[in-house]
């Protein structure tokens, strides 16, 4: 049933990485606030999945990209502008990781695929999409990093803690720039989060570590909170964790 209180109806949203985890835990809250969502990633099954499960109040499509690819995320936003219209909010959720997480053991290939999906699909996500949003001026902007983007720690690994600071810093620049027309963008910087990424952990997660864990509703929580203020207040930035895991 349709609630006449629904604080994101007609605004349409883009999620990367809406498939599973944190994004889809994104698209589910902005969905139920009215929000026409768009979720994209590699994989096509999981994006029909979670359309298809979908039963809340808004709308949620999918289209496949891949965020390192710049000819995929092109062709992706120019499906977007032909079927479904202006963007009024973006999320980077598309993130991974590898097991070889010292500089000892990794692979330059790993180096090179990590960094490409979560600092440089986060670039062409938003070279795409802030030129409409500053023209209209309005629009948000949400990167999920990590703690290891503002913490560099053995658990996140070398090529994860880059790319993490790497979005980091593209989040907060290009907010100083594009907040003079309009656009917010903030930097989520979660700690653990219990989402399939944890399977690319070089050790198993025990069930009762997993249950500590941040949930992918909690982000977003998060996030809807951010979407939701008045276009004058901006939160460049904001960590959130579970309760045990310690902040350092």
């Amino acid at each position: 049933m349709k609630r006449n209180d629904m604080r994101l109806e007609g605004k349409t949203a883009v999620i990367t990485g809406g498939g599973t985890g944190i994004g889809l835990g994104i698209a589910h809250a902005f969905a139920a606030e009215g929000c026409r969502v768009v979720i994209a990633g590699r994989r096509e099954e999981p994006l029909k999945a979670a359309t298809e499960a979908w039963e809340g109040a808004g709308q949620i499509l999918y289209h496949t990209m891949d965020v390192a690819c710049l000819d995929s995320v092109k062709a992706f936003f120019a499906w977007v502008a032909e079927n479904v219209g202006p963007i009024d909010i973006l999320v980077n959720s598309a993130g991974t990781n590898i097991p070889n997480r010292t500089i000892e053991a990794m692979q330059p290939e790993q180096w090179d695929q990590v960094m490409a999906i979560n600092a440089s699909g986060a670039y062409y996500t938003m070279y795409e999409v802030l030129p409409q949003m500053r023209e209209r001026g309005d629009g948000i902007v949400i990167n999920i990093s990590s703690i290891s983007g503002i913490r560099s720690t053995a658990l996140g690994g070398v090529a994860y803690s880059a790319s993490k600071f790497a979005m980091a810093a593209l989040g907060i620049a290009s907010s100083n720039e594009a907040n003079a027309d309009g656009v917010r963008v903030t930097n989520i910087y979660p700690g653990e989060v219990e989402t399939p990424i944890l399977e690319k952990r070089p050790n198993p997660v025990t069930d009762e570590h997993r249950a500590r864990m941040l949930q992918p509703e909690d982000l977003g929580h998060l996030a809807l909170s951010i979407a939701t203020l008045p276009p004058r207040a901006h939160i460049p930035e904001v960590t959130i964790k579970p309760l045990s895991q310690e902040f350092m």
